[in-house]
């Protein structure tokens, strides 16, 4: 299972949170905190993630963070004609992205429909007992995904079916028309409600990804608002979008995002993750997060306990860049597997 970082016990997190926002989770008092933060200069945030990503990376360093990048990968796979065999060869890929290439480092996670996880844990599982698994985690998407349009009732049993089956982390979405109409404690008790259901039998509490989907939101406010509301109701990571619509990730409000998480750590101390998801496809792009994150919250985040990327399409250019690097040429794409 992937390492994660430090946090707060649940009860803490929430005792916290009610203390920040001057009482109980209502919609008045939610209100009343989130309209409070300052609200984003737009220009300035293209501006700047726009410069971000003009920066130069010497061969050197590119090596590192091509390397880096492979090992912050949600390798994903959400279709609706995904099958048991479909999962088990993406699981081989997670475990060992070149076979040609042991030192290649593995990724952080297979990402998963909750029917799904059973078989990514068994492949794992036969993996680990090869030898060949380094700490994959089996990421599981759940509470009506991609829509959210689902009661508390059956986005819950969504939660505990894929805990129950294995999951190491869930990916859960927000109900974005309760967060745009207002509703902000509505949106906050199923967050809370989420990670109180990630819990397992044992005591320990799978790891809690909340999706915005950011490209609904309509403003880098709103995500800047829905960014704090998640991480207040207990968050262990803030996830752009889906990718089921466009626009997805973008630098701009992945860079938004990161500010957020800087600012709570500055307040509370509390590390909470960042993952940008959806059309992130080539190295070239995936280095300008890289670069975003080590400049506004520090080096210390690039772990998979703290960034991650979702992607089915990644880690095949990440895979070519890298064969380049060290062959001096470009292999191709049939040197890769095709997810």
């Amino acid at each position: 299972m992937t390492s994660t970082p430090v946090v707060a016990t649940q009860a803490s997190t929430r005792s916290r949170a009610l203390a920040l926002i001057g009482g109980e989770a209502t919609d008045a008092n939610l209100r009343r905190y989130l309209h409070g933060i300052p609200g984003i200069d737009a220009a300035g945030l293209e501006q700047r993630a726009a410069a971000l990503g003009t920066r130069s990376i010497k061969t050197s360093s590119k090596k590192r963070a091509i390397d880096t990048i492979i090992g912050l990968i949600d390798l994903t796979t959400l279709e609706g004609a995904d099958t048991p065999g479909k999962v088990r060869s993406l699981v081989g890929k997670a475990v060992t992205p070149d076979p040609v290439d042991p030192g290649c480092p593995r990724v952080a996670a297979v990402c998963v429909y909750g029917d799904m996880v059973p078989y990514a844990v068994e492949a794992l599982g036969s993996a680990h007992a090869a030898g060949r698994d380094q700490g994959v985690s089996v990421a599981s998407v759940a509470t009506a995904f991609p829509s959210g349009r689902a009661s508390l009732a059956v986005k819950l049993a969504d939660v505990a079916d894929a805990v129950a089956a294995g999951a190491d982390e869930i990916d859960m979405v927000i109900d974005r028309g309760a967060f745009l109409s207002g509703r902000f404690g509505q949106v906050y008790d199923e967050v809370v409600a989420v990670k109180d259901a990630c819990r397992r039998a044992d005591g320990s509490v799978a790891h809690l990804k909340v999706i915005l989907e950011t490209g609904e939101l309509g403003t880098y406010d709103n995500v800047r608002r829905a960014s704090w509301l998640a991480i207040l109701a207990g968050g262990d990571f803030i996830k752009t979008s889906t990718g089921k619509m466009q626009p997805a990730a973008t630098l701009p409000v992945t860079l938004s995002m990161i500010e957020v998480v800087r600012d709570w750590h500055r307040l509370t101390g509390t590390k909470v993750g960042v993952k940008p998801a959806g059309g992130i496809r080539t190295s070239k792009d995936a280095i300008k997060y890289l670069v975003a994150v080590a400049e506004t919250v520090g080096d210390e985040w690039l772990t998979p306990g703290l960034f991650r990327f979702g992607a089915s399409s990644l880690l095949n250019d990440v895979l070519m860049q890298r064969q380049k690097m060290q062959g001096g040429h470009y292999s191709g794409p049939d040197y890769v597997t095709i997810d």
